[in-house]
């Protein structure tokens, strides 16, 4: 167990000085929760305050003192047994302006409530690319994603991976408000549409989203888990591409200052919106931060930015030298495919995503000793929803069995088994494949067929996916209607789908 920070990092003890900005200030224990630093509530010692960049401990007093420099945002660790209360927005109260707040002349002390109940085993919603462009898709987002949680979900935490918004800034209030009548704590990660499009560098580019939102670089502790929140965006305003993917050296600093304080029990996640797999990643940046998540023993990365689905296990063949491959998971998007496609009864766009994956959102799972498990759920649809098929209505009895059953499973990745069989004979595996999903090709010609719109923006164009398997449909079997039935196991759970073709006699 390693519980150290730098000497020169240990700043809490100098004398302190009347703070006209939040590079001073407090954190007291907030006992009855309210936010504000009542009558024998008294400080808190030994809490890590950083600015995304250093990391200091607050002394006896619950002061703190951090260096000079360029950082914008301020913010403290959330101890594990202890919670932060909300802001008035709803959001956790863990940040400040590191130039202090309007009409504060001092920085506003850290409240944090005690939390001695808090469980090992727990939840976590995971959203990625919420991505709305207007109040309308702000309410797509509310109706097919966030209102069928509300009252139901089990989750004690919440997170969004970037691209909140598209562009647009003045959404985050509308956005804010409905992930947190979740009634959970609700973190965010930016991702490449929530840069300010006015920014003239890397370090402009987020100004909003300090404003607004918080910092770019934090942590957030629970008793089995850390989340590491990290901006992998790189702007490049005037230049093409537009922006990388990648870590600054202050983000690099504080990654090797605070990974080395944290006990190898605890789960690590780090929440990213560009994936490590993405080509336009600095392979630079992604061997130093494998080098330094190599020294923790129960890593997870969590990203998104794609819109489409999948599983990635680093291994030795790509750089990662861990005794474990490195599981990054890369989550669905929450608007699918830019709320494109068909509108339903209720007038909510399909959004089924270029690999067939429909939109939805994920769930990370979290027990003692690094145990988790991670799931994924199709909006408004039931947890047992994990795969789709698709298979050709009528074949012609006797036919060369050219024609087949396609599953995509949202949440495969290779080498998991996949099996199928027909009129409840014996199960056989199905191959994974890297095709298009067959079902969203429909939705393609259709749109090409159309002569209207079939709604605001068509269907995306299906691309190979990577959770795709077939079998050959037999066609020696009696003329009628026969069964396909294809299951699969997903964290020790057998999840089964089925369909149906038909045999029919015909004369040449």
């Amino acid at each position: 167990m390693r519980f150290f920070l730098s000497a020169g990092l240990l700043l809490a003890g100098l004398p302190f000085a009347a703070a006209a900005s939040c590079v001073e200030g407090t954190v007291f224990e907030d006992r009855n929760g309210n936010g504000r630093q009542d009558p024998g509530e008294g400080p808190l010692a030994g809490i890590q305050v950083s600015d995304g960049e250093h990391i200091v401990l607050t002394g006896r007093d619950g002061r703190y003192r951090l260096p000079a420099s360029a950082q914008s945002t301020v913010f403290v660790i959330k101890p594990a047994r202890y919670r932060a209360p909300p802001r008035a927005d709803g959001l956790p109260d863990i940040w400040r302006p590191r130039a202090g707040e309007a009409g504060q002349a001092h920085c506003r002390p850290f409240a944090l409530a005690p939390q001695p109940d808090a469980p090992a085993d727990f939840q976590v919603l995971v959203m990625a690319d919420s991505q709305t462009a207007s109040a309308v898709d702000v309410d797509y987002f509310e109706r097919d994603l966030v209102a069928p949680l509300r009252g139901r979900h089990t989750a004690r935490l919440g997170m969004t991976l970037g691209d909140i918004t598209s562009d647009d800034p003045g959404l985050y209030p509308q956005l804010v408000q409905v992930v947190t009548s979740l009634g959970v704590p609700w973190l965010h990660v930016p991702g490449n549409h929530d840069m300010d499009l006015g920014a003239t560098s890397d370090a402009d580019s987020l100004d909003s989203y300090h404003r607004q939102l918080g910092p770019d670089t934090y942590a957030w502790e629970e008793p089995s888990m850390v989340f590491i929140g990290l901006d992998d965006v790189v702007a490049r305003p005037g230049r093409r591409p537009a922006y990388v993917g990648g870590l600054r050296e202050d983000q690099f600093h504080f990654l090797e200052a605070y990974l080395d304080t944290l006990a190898d029990d605890r789960l690590v996640v780090l929440g990213l919106h560009i994936p490590l797999f993405d080509p336009g990643f600095r392979a630079e940046d992604r061997a130093r931060l494998f080098a330094l998540l190599e020294r923790v023993r129960h890593p997870l990365v969590l990203s998104g930015h794609t819109h489409n689905q999948s599983q990635v296990f680093w291994e030795a063949a790509q750089g990662w030298k861990g005794p474990r491959p490195l599981h990054e998971y890369n989550v669905g998007a929450a608007c699918g495919a830019f709320w494109s496609g068909v509108k339903d009864a209720q007038g909510i766009p399909d959004a089924t995503m270029s690999d067939g994956t429909p939109n939805g959102h994920g769930l990370l799972n979290v027990g003692p000793q690094g145990r988790y498990s991670v799931e994924y759920r199709v909006a408004r649809a039931s947890e047992d929803l994990q795969m789709a098929l698709h298979a050709p209505r009528v074949l012609r009895r006797g036919a060369y069995p050219a024609w087949g059953v396609y599953a995509n499973v949202f949440m495969g990745y290779e080498g998991l088994p996949v099996e199928f069989r027909v009129d409840a004979g014996d199960w056989r595996p199905m191959t994974r494949v890297a095709q298009p999903d067959p079902r969203l090709l429909a939705e393609n010609m259709a749109d090409d067929q159309a002569d209207s719109l079939r709604g605001y923006d068509r269907s995306p164009e299906a691309r190979p996916s990577t959770h795709l398997w077939r079998a050959p449909l037999p066609t020696g079997l009696a003329v009628g209607e026969h069964t396909v039935e294809v299951r699969t196991t997903l964290n020790g759970r057998v999840y089964q789908a089925s369909t149906r073709y038909r045999l029919a006699d015909a004369r040449p």
